[in-house]
């Protein structure tokens, strides 16, 4: 188990350092800004849809390392997966890291099973969470901003 543990950490450490997808996106068919104002986690999400398929998967901002990571583990995740799909992923994610990976379907998470240890540190849940809330936000059209209060 320590193992597994010491490779989750390197996960968020090397997404944290070298976050994927980081970039603004000109053409973005959906853009929203995700705020926590508990700590300032404070990222953008940009989406290009094709239809219901997602086609490219963006973020910008600043935030610490599991906002941070989560967001770059998420937007490679959901890239080329549908609507659907990523909020299938989405409902997973949410039950990792707010119950733990016992109520979570962890085969279905790839690298984003290395957020599992969140749900210990109820302070951490809300920023391994935000880019998700953007993101879903994003899909629904629900606004502009999202925030995890």
């Amino acid at each position: 188990m320590s193992q597994l543990r010491e490779l989750y950490q390197q996960v968020i450490l090397d997404h944290n350092r070298s976050p994927r997808n980081y970039r603004p996106m000109t053409d973005a068919t959906r853009k929203v800004e995700g705020y926590n104002p508990l700590c300032g986690d404070h990222f953008t999400v940009y989406v290009r849809l094709d239809g219901k398929v997602i086609t490219d998967v963006s973020f910008q901002g600043a935030g610490c390392a599991i906002s941070k990571a989560s967001a770059s583990v998420m937007s490679s995740t959901v890239k080329g997966k549908t609507t659907d799909e990523a909020e299938s992923l989405f409902r997973t994610f949410h039950a990792l890291v707010t119950k733990g990976p016992e109520d979570a379907d962890i085969e279905t998470l790839g690298k984003l099973a290395a957020f599992a240890g969140v749900n210990e540190f109820p302070a951490r849940v809300k920023c391994a969470i935000l880019p998700w809330h953007a993101l879903r936000a994003a899909l629904e059209e629900k606004g502009s901003s999202v925030t995890t209060e």
